[in-house]
């Protein structure tokens, strides 16, 4: 990966519709160099998927929650297992599993706060792996993102 890979990954993380022409003139490649560099990068995996980032307040508004979750005892089987429920849980939109005092934080956007309590049953109350959590309700979005400082 060389220069001209990494401007191509910050515009990108930008805005991913920027044309292979328009993103050849900022970088100074021909719009061919450009497809094939974002082939090259597509194939090995360093640009790992492509999406549309909604804005929730277009759509009704939507509760964010971040949630801090302690488990029991840890261990593999344990662990896995709540990852793999996290994973499957389209409400869960980020989850870590973190080093510290808590074992894992999950980012969940629920469409209310009924909503949010029915996930908490589904995720947490009903498994008694889990020690504790708890839910931080995010009042207002200051700065939200995934793009990698390159």
């Amino acid at each position: 990966m060389d220069n001209f890979d990494r401007l191509i990954l910050v515009n990108l993380q930008s805005n991913n519709k920027v044309t292979s022409e328009e993103l050849g003139h900022e970088i100074g490649l021909s719009a061919t160099a450009v497809q094939r560099r974002v082939k090259k990068l597509r194939e090995t995996g360093i640009i790992d998927k492509e999406i549309a980032v909604l804005n929730s307040n277009q759509l009704g508004g939507f509760v964010t929650v971040i949630v801090d979750v302690v488990m029991v005892k840890g261990g593999t089987q344990i662990i896995d297992g709540f990852k793999e429920k996290a994973i499957k849980n389209p409400d869960v939109q980020q989850c870590y599993y973190v080093a510290g005092d808590k074992d894992f934080v999950l980012v969940i956007t629920a469409t209310n706060m009924q909503r949010y309590e029915e996930i908490t049953r589904e995720l947490f109350l009903d498994d008694a792996n889990i020690l504790k959590f708890t839910s931080n309700i995010a009042m207002q979005p200051v700065k939200v993102g995934l793009s990698i400082p390159i």
